[in-house]
């Protein structure tokens, strides 16, 4: 297997997401779906207006009775319509999100109106058009309109949206079950003391953040030593799981143990080894009806392939339509050299006139991953980059989310 051309990028994300089936739909309370995959599309229950409300603070009159003045009769409120009708010379005090009364189609602001008693005179500038502090009845949304397509996510913003298009249910994917398996003789867990030639297992733990925010369900096993029976053992307690990611192992040495130990438990091996870097020795497999991905050990690349596979494996269990990271362009601050024969991710950090590649890119150094907000994308067999070059860019959230 070793033998093969390494498998480039973009084929190796197709063929990943072509075996990640979403898992099944199920109707839950709205008040718990923040974050999930809408499983069906959601069709508005009510409109948004549902009837003309004014935009602003001041009084609703009829349009041909311009220039006033006016007796005020009473007043709209939110939540408190007026109960009557406008007639000739007549206006009601109304407040922001407040019903238009019927017969009225204006809304002077309270600036441009004085007021004697009950009368009320317009002493401002007539507004243009005349109609425009009035929000029309469905201007958000119609009744039956689509305002959230399956394979979406609720965002904080999409969940009020379905919300106030007037549901209290909805249909979502289930939430993926995430098993992590951390290998390697040299790992403790945290907080242990270390012995000669240990080091604290991390990449567990920064892997569970990650798939915790995609809202996955996720159980970790490990450290686990470098032993067949061992790493079989933590396979077989993670049969229930959607989704196996491995970190460690993966690779050619000759205590890398998860390729052989899958393919004695026969699982079927999809592919191994992509031309990226860092993150070459990523395989990819199915064991039983659960997906397999085995990353590198070393940190930057354990986060880099969870990022570019993992997660996105993840997503699309979960529903989601886009599960890639998006990519966006900015100018490079810095001066890079061409590329090799694999596509490189460079951690980089956000300023404002562009994105600057950070110092040290070593595949172990965790402390400019920490540093890093974005993965700076540099495609094989390119020229160099000088500074003020446009690149195309990963953006990582603050606490690096998927």
């Amino acid at each position: 297997m070793s033998a093969k051309p390494l498998l480039g990028l973009e084929e190796a994300q197709r063929r990943l997401l072509a075996m990640a089936q979403p898992l099944p739909g199920v109707e839950i309370a709205i008040a718990e779906a923040a974050g999930r995959w809408l499983a069906s599309d959601l069709a508005a229950l009510r409109s948004q207006p549902p009837e003309p409300m004014s935009a602003m603070d001041g009084y609703a009159m009829r349009q041909r009775d311009m220039p006033g003045p006016w007796q005020v009769i009473g007043e709209s409120a939110a939540g408190h319509p007026f109960a009557g009708k406008i007639e000739t010379g007549q206006a009601v005090r109304i407040a922001t999100g407040g019903v238009v009364p019927n017969g009225a189609n204006m809304v002077a602001v309270q600036e441009d109106c004085r007021r004697d008693g009950d009368t009320l005179i317009f002493e401002g500038e007539p507004p243009e058009p005349l109609g425009r502090h009035i929000r029309p009845q469905g201007l958000d949304f119609a009744q039956g309109d689509i305002v959230a397509k399956a394979g979406e996510r609720l965002t904080p913003a999409r969940l009020a949206l379905a919300i106030t298009a007037g549901h209290g249910r909805v249909s979502v994917h289930r939430r993926a079950k995430v098993a992590i398996i951390e290998g390697g003789d040299e790992l403790r867990p945290a907080g242990e003391e270390l012995p000669p030639g240990a080091i604290p297992a991390s990449n567990g733990a920064m892997l569970g953040a990650l798939f915790a925010d995609l809202g996955c369900e996720i159980e970790r096993h490990g450290p686990v030593p470098d032993r067949r029976d061992a790493l079989r053992a933590a396979f077989d307690r993670a049969q229930d799981a959607h989704l196996i990611v491995t970190s460690g192992g993966a690779s050619v040495g000759d205590h890398d143990l998860v390729l052989p130990v899958l393919e004695e438990m026969g699982a079927e091996i999809d592919f191994w080894r992509v031309a990226i870097k860092p993150g070459k020795p990523i395989l990819v497999a199915r064991l039983g009806r659960k997906l397999v991905i085995g990353l590198p050990g070393n940190p930057v690349s354990s986060f880099v392939t969870a990022h570019l596979f993992a997660q996105p494996v993840a997503r699309a269990l979960m529903g989601g339509k886009t599960p890639y990271p998006a990519m966006q362009p900015a100018f490079c601050l810095a001066d890079l050299p061409a590329t090799g024969k694999r596509t490189e991710f460079l951690r980089a950090k956000f300023t404002d006139r562009g994105v600057m590649p950070l110092t040290l890119q070593d595949s172990a150094a965790l402390s400019p991953l920490a540093q890093a907000d974005a993965l700076v994308l540099r495609p094989a067999n390119t020229p160099d980059v000088k500074a003020g070059d446009v690149v195309q860019v990963i953006p990582l959230a603050p606490h690096h989310r998927g």
